[in-house]
C-alpha cells in the first residue's frame, strides 16, 4: 500500500505541539524551555497552511469572478 507523503506529513505539527506539551509538563523546570521552539513551530505551520489555504481560495475566486464579468 503506497501512503500519501501529504497525508503524513498532515500529522507532523500536531504532534509537534503534543511533544511539545508533554514535555512541559513532565520535565522539570529547568529543561522545560528546550521544548517551546517545538511547539511554536507546530503552532507556526498549522498558520501557515490556513493562511496560504485563505488566500488560495480568494485567488480562485477573483478568477471566477473575472470570468463572470466577461461573460
Amino acid at each position: 500500500m503506497i501512503i500519501n507523503k501529504r497525508f503524513f506529513l498532515s500529522f507532523v505539527a500536531p504532534f509537534m505541539i503534543f511533544v511539545s506539551a508533554i514535555g512541559l509538563v513532565v520535565r522539570n523546570n529547568s529543561k522545560k524551555i528546550f521544548y517551546l521552539p517545538i511547539g511554536l513551530m507546530g503552532i507556526s505551520i498549522i498558520l501557515e497552511k490556513d493562511v496560504r489555504r485563505k488566500l488560495d481560495r480568494n485567488n480562485i475566486l477573483k478568477k471566477i469572478k473575472s470570468y463572470q464579468k466577461v461573460k
